[in-house]
């Protein structure tokens, strides 16, 4: 045991009239919403790298946090993990997620780093064994350091396309070891700052030959996980391949994957990309391609990805509604992609961002399942597209233009506009949340 969290009692649910800041006030893992248990729903996983690997930094200042475990070594790297596993227990957190670098200090050389993460891994395994908390998803960090200037399986150098490759094929290896249920793609700095040096045709086509490699590399190993990609549309880059949701469908189906690959989406990407996160999780299940979220928010003053953690349940409301809608998780779960402020210095405010972002997405997902339950919104949904069940406009669809416009004069169809209401469907949302 360490002493970081020293003093900090295991969170509990203690129902909305609390007053304990240190207390669940929505999140009642063992509560009943439409028929399953609200954690089997949510399936919250602890971010490894903003909670123990983030040194405070922002685009305009460096470290603020001063932590027992920041520093290189082996030794170190286990006493993040135990600080790590101490947290997962105080939240009753059942997934955590990470990337290589977060876990592991950077070896000499590939083979003392891929050395230095099994080692990490093995002392994860052992953790794992008196905790209750599984591993969500694993992933590399193909853009922290400098050989990844240029990208990882979209870089000019074959060199740096076949350390990428290793590397995945090590973090693969990771999740496999410690069970993951799903492994991750994030193309942080897969993307372009100028066409000047660019050629678009061939970083694509390694970019699909590397995400073929990964999945033949699943079945190889017998893999049962997800292979998911993150969107993402810029930043770092100035334009990224992987822009959002229909950028990502398009790449998959280019390349034959559609089938094999789903995608983790994150909130403050979405907002990024021109959207909501609602809308990306409702396309990625129109597509077939769903299967996780990074849960966070960005400062909607601000250009950049800030990662906040959701305070927002109106908000987050509408994104579990569309997972629900979906069917819910499989693999995926709620990952808190987020990171508190370069200001919140306290073990405590590590512990309270979390609590607050759990109580957010569980009061989100009461008001989505009792909006989901009542059925008005999806009642009224289909009454608008109600004229497309007749036979006739059926069979319109496997028509021809030319029958459709002698069917249009000789029956003197004249459609008149039909009200959206807009207006009435924000009122009804704003019943239940």
């Amino acid at each position: 045991m360490t002493d970081f969290f020293r003093d900090i009692p295991k969170i509990r649910y203690e129902g909305p009239e609390t007053e304990n800041e240190f207390a669940f006030r929505h999140y009642n893992p063992d509560e009943v919403v439409m028929g399953k248990r609200m954690e089997d729903h949510l399936r919250f996983a602890v971010a490894y790298w903003h909670s123990f690997a983030w040194p405070g930094g922002d685009p305009f200042g460096g470290q603020t946090f001063e932590r027992p475990w920041f520093g290189d070594g082996m030794a170190l790297a286990k006493i993040k993990a135990d600080v790590a596993f101490e947290m997962f227990d105080i939240l009753g957190a059942p997934f955590f997620c990470f990337h290589d670098a977060d876990a592991r200090p950077e070896g000499a050389n590939f083979a003392e780093s891929r050395r230095n993460l099994e080692e990490i891994v093995d002392y994860f395994g052992e953790k794992m064994q008196t905790s209750r908390t599984r591993l969500l998803w694993g992933t590399a960090n193909l853009f922290s350091d400098r050989r990844f200037m240029s990208g990882a399986a979209t870089n000019p150098d074959p060199e740096v396309f076949a350390w990428s490759a290793a590397t995945v094929k090590s973090c693969m290896d990771a999740t496999m070891k410690l069970r993951g249920e799903n492994y991750v793609l994030w193309g942080g700095r897969e993307g372009y700052e100028t066409l000047l040096n660019t050629d678009l045709g061939r970083e694509a086509e390694q970019a699909g030959r590397f995400l073929s490699m990964v999945v033949d590399y699943k079945h190889k190993t017998g893999f049962k996980g997800a292979i998911l990609i993150e969107p993402k549309p810029q930043e770092p880059s100035k334009h990224q391949y992987d822009y959002d949701v229909a950028t990502v469908y398009g790449f998959l189906k280019r390349f034959g994957l559609e089938g094999e690959v789903k995608v983790n989406i994150e909130q403050g990407h979405a907002i990024l990309a021109g959207h909501s996160f609602e809308h990306e999780i409702a396309l990625a299940a129109s597509l077939g391609i769903f299967g996780s979220i990074d849960m966070n928010r960005n400062d909607y003053q601000s250009g950049w990805d800030t990662d906040q953690f959701p305070n927002n349940a109106p908000e987050v409301t509408l994104a579990y509604y569309e997972i629900l809608r979906a069917g819910g998780f499989t693999t995926g779960g709620t990952n808190f992609d987020a990171k508190i402020r370069r200001q919140s210095l306290e073990p405590e405010d590590l512990i309270l961002a979390h609590v607050g972002g759990m109580d957010t997405c569980a009061r989100a997902l009461k008001s989505a399942a009792a909006m989901l339950s009542d059925g008005t919104l999806e009642r009224l949904r289909a009454e608008r597209y109600a004229g497309w069940d007749a036979p006739e406009a059926r069979a319109m669809l496997k028509s021809d233009l030319a029958s459709i416009a002698a069917a249009v004069e000789r029956e003197g169809i004249d459609p008149q506009p039909r009200s959206g209401r807009q207006e009435r469907l924000e009122n009804l949302v704003n019943r239940f949340v």
